[in-house]
């Protein structure tokens, strides 16, 4: 089990250009027993995660046990420091080599105006992918000129709203939205910024379901079958539409960096056909995001800095094979941003024992608050958060709702659990809450972020009665 044992006293941190690499140095820490490399992308648990005097896991200067008493459980934890950390990183790594370079930060990951609020500060932009996000970074105070919008089915009404906010770009996906776009430009008036989504066939080793640059998906204009030229064509018919350039999108949680070089020379490749096809030079280009990081402690690193260098390298080759300015790059991670700065943390409550089968530990939250590990068999790592030191044991971590797949981790490495303990499971902070829901009646947990000791509350835990709050007919249904 990878897990800090060391306080961040005992922590060397040595600083470099672009990031800094946190190494535990205690002879009372074991090979791999802290996991926070933030000069890649490799880290298990927040940089400030630490053992108090007690063995008690505390986050940003703060008890977990202490959290869990004052705002109760399953509750999520997210310490600022990793999160500025993971901004700055992407910032550093790709203004180094490439400075014609934006971040935006993929919204769909984890929103909410706390987090809104550190985005803008740390510099980047945002995007979004439903009317939904839209309202939510406005209503944020979140400049609608660095707000990218994309989505595969964009409403009319999205549309709309979009066009009407200012947004930054939007990024057209389908024939759908190019006639869209122009009904509404053609009725209002105006001018929109654009890049056209491309689908290069690229195939990427990570979970079916987070693959959106294979031939077979719904993200996209396939550019093997005449689709993306066509649409090219199409969007330079249309007045009001500034074709800025292309964007690919391969996956999520992707290790390789070659897919990523791949996808650039497919779009320059692309972009050259249309230059001459159609005049249209790409001052932006975009491989999208989607690097992984470690969800278990045997997890491969995917190093930001390699990353960047692999895209810049292959971006400057291409702008130079097309004869054409340097575009701007815009690369769009969310989960390497996010991911690794949140905690779930749940109670122990029933543990049912099958004799040389299995040992079941069933905790207060479960697939409602995260539907990854039944969803696309998403893994985890966890650990007791009250106490430290006793026997390892092997047990599997269920969830309270009723289904048989609702299982958090299997066969974890856990020290020996009593009813009433705290279970921490790391590397919670993308797409958990992003999906949660209210199956079972279940209340969406209270979120709150850890800075130096202090906490603020992101959202309150729902009540009961939010559960009638959409209800229009409570009273019932007349009798007939």
């Amino acid at each position: 089990m990878v897990f800090p044992d060391a306080k961040m006293s005992d922590i060397d941190v040595r600083s470099f250009r672009y990031g800094s690499i946190i190494a535990a140095t205690l002879d009372t820490i074991s090979a791999g027993a802290l996991d926070a490399t933030v000069g890649g992308t490799m880290m298990l648990w927040p940089v400030t995660a630490e053992r108090d005097d007690a063995g008690r896991l505390a986050i940003g200067g703060v008890g977990v046990p202490d959290l869990a008493e004052r705002f109760g459980t399953p509750l999520y934890v997210y310490d600022e420091r990793t999160i500025r950390q993971q901004c700055r990183l992407y910032r550093e790594a790709f203004g180094g080599i490439y400075p014609n370079n934006r971040v935006v930060y993929a919204g769909k990951a984890y929103l909410a105006p706390a987090l809104i609020q550190i985005i803008k500060e740390e510099g980047l932009s945002l995007d979004v992918v439903s009317g939904g996000e839209l309202y939510v970074a406005i209503q944020s105070g979140f400049p609608a000129e660095r707000i990218t919008f994309h989505g595969n089915n964009k409403t009319p009404d999205e549309l709309r709203m979009a066009l009407d906010a200012g947004v930054g770009e939007i990024v057209i996906d389908n024939f759908y939205e190019i006639q869209v776009l122009a009904d509404l430009l053609a009725e209002h008036g105006g001018r929109v910024d654009a890049l056209l989504r491309l689908n290069p066939g690229i195939d990427t080793h990570t979970h079916d379901y987070r693959k959106t640059g294979i031939v077979d998906s719904k993200f996209g204009l396939l550019i093997e079958t005449g689709d993306a030229a066509s649409a090219v064509e199409r969007i330079t018919q249309v007045e009001g539409i500034n074709l800025r350039g292309y964007h690919i999108h391969l996956g999520s949680q992707i290790f390789e960096i070659e897919p990523y070089v791949a996808a650039v020379e497919a779009l320059f490749q692309f972009a050259g056909e249309m230059r001459d096809a159609f005049g249209v030079v790409p001052d932006q280009i975009s491989p999208g995001g989607g690097l992984g990081i470690q969800y278990e402690s045997t997890d491969p690193d995917a190093s930001v800095m390699e990353f960047a260098e692999a895209v810049a390298t292959a971006t400057k080759k291409g702008a130079e094979s097309m004869g054409i300015d340097l575009p701007e790059l815009v690369v769009e991670p969310g989960r390497s941003i996010i991911g690794p700065a949140g905690v779930a943390v749940y109670r122990v409550g029933s543990i049912k024992d099958i004799p040389g089968i299995r040992r079941y530990v069933c905790v207060d939250g479960g697939m409602a608050d995260n539907i990854r590990p039944p969803l696309y068999d998403a893994v985890y790592e966890a650990a007791i958060a009250n106490r430290s030191g006793g026997t390892e044991t092997t047990v599997t971590i269920a969830g309270k709702y009723c289904e048989s797949g609702d299982v958090l981790i299997r066969d974890a490495r856990l020290l020996e659990p009593e009813s009433g303990d705290l279970i921490a499971i790391p590397a919670s902070g993308a797409y958990c809450l992003a999906m949660a829901s209210n199956y079972n009646m279940a209340l969406r947990p209270a979120v709150v972020m850890v800075h130096d000791g202090e906490t603020m509350v992101m959202q309150r835990r729902e009540r009961y009665e939010d559960l009638l709050a959409r209800d229009a007919m409570t009273g019932g249904v007349p009798a007939r």
